[in-house]
């Protein structure tokens, strides 16, 4: 390649203008691949906390002394903050001895605000991939544009219009756009894998909430004798984590 058309001179030598933008598609680039990994790490063990917590919820222990287990637990995420939330509000309503239908209504609100919650926390960053994937290449055209209308207006300038005299010009200006594309492409590519590894986690601890209702509901039914744990043992359970909230 000539000396007059290395990429790291037309760099430092393209317009202010053109450099500012090349800059800020950097910025951008780094920026989405941070939060790429941030998201792959944070998506992963959310799935392996989630499967593990459903082992332990179908391994068949009283739901009364799974609650306990969890309860001092300061670093709550995922299914186990979601069951925390759900079934906190099944003891407090039980506690009030309120009728059935009430108790599952008020369950089944906390347990979507809790579902909500932990995928807010889970989906933060795919916007901002977003953002990128879609505004990053008209950024880098921006720059294209400007640079070839530098190149141009210095063609009118010349005394003789050759293609060496426009090549630098245009050189740089495409640098922009390659750089708007090589921003774009993986933000795109991470936020549709992200969107749909995130979609089945949701999917997942939304399936886990029906579930969890409908074993309130036998928790909560006076026809069912063999209900999976007694209205004593449940109210046992709330004695015993008002006295580990004092404690601490």
């Amino acid at each position: 390649m000539p000396e007059s058309l290395n990429i790291l001179d037309l760099v430092t030598q393209a317009s202010l203008l053109v450099q500012i933008v090349m800059a800020l598609l950097l910025l951008a680039s780094l920026v989405s691949w941070v939060i790429i990994f941030r998201l792959s790490s944070r998506l992963g063990t959310a799935k392996n906390f989630d499967e593990q917590f459903e082992t332990w919820f179908w391994s068949g222990e009283d739901l009364a002394k799974l609650y306990q287990g969890i309860q001092g637990s300061p670093d709550r995420q995922g299914l186990e903050q979601i069951f925390y939330v759900g079934f906190s509000e099944y003891l407090r309503m039980h506690k009030k001895r309120q009728p059935k239908d009430d108790i599952i209504d008020g369950v089944e609100r906390k347990l979507r605000v809790g579902l909500g919650r932990q995928q807010q926390q889970l989906e933060s960053g795919i916007a901002t991939l977003a953002s990128i994937g879609s505004v990053a290449p008209y950024v880098g055209l921006f720059g294209t544009v400007w640079g070839i209308m530098n190149a141009f207006l210095g063609l009118s300038q010349s005394e003789q219009a050759t293609i060496a005299s426009v090549a630098p010009g245009i050189a740089e200006a495409l640098i922009a756009t390659a750089m708007g594309l090589f921003a774009a492409i993986p933000a795109v590519l991470a936020y549709n894998h992200f969107t749909s590894k995130s979609g089945r986690l949701y999917d997942s601890r939304a399936l886990f909430c029906d579930e969890m209702t409908g074993m309130l509901q036998r928790e909560t039914s006076t026809d069912n004798p063999t209900a999976v744990t007694p209205t004593t043992q449940i109210m046992q359970a709330n004695q015993v984590a008002g006295t580990q909230v004092t404690r601490l």
